[in-house]
């Protein structure tokens, strides 16, 4: 709010359980993961590249009057508020 009319734009990326060393023992739970799939309507976890691919798009001219977002990168788990995907 304070700098936007100098040109500064600030977002963020809100990512949802992401396969990296961190996470390798939630993604050796097959039941945990199993139930992680089910919420989302992608049906899997996000790799890196997922993540990543929304950065530079944030820095981008492309995006150049888009600022005070929280961008979800979560394959649809806050567009679906959670509920199992029962298709």
């Amino acid at each position: 709010m304070d700098f936007g009319r100098h040109g500064v734009r600030v977002n963020s990326v809100c990512p949802t359980v992401t396969l990296t060393p961190m996470s390798t023992g939630f993604e050796r739970g097959k039941k945990m993961m199993a139930k992680l799939c089910e919420r989302v309507p992608l049906g899997r976890p996000a790799v890196p590249a997922d993540i990543a691919a929304a950065i530079p798009f944030l820095a981008s001219a492309d995006a150049a009057f888009i600022t005070g977002v929280n961008l979800p990168v979560d394959g649809g788990v806050s567009a679906s508020i959670g509920q199992p995907n029962f298709h």
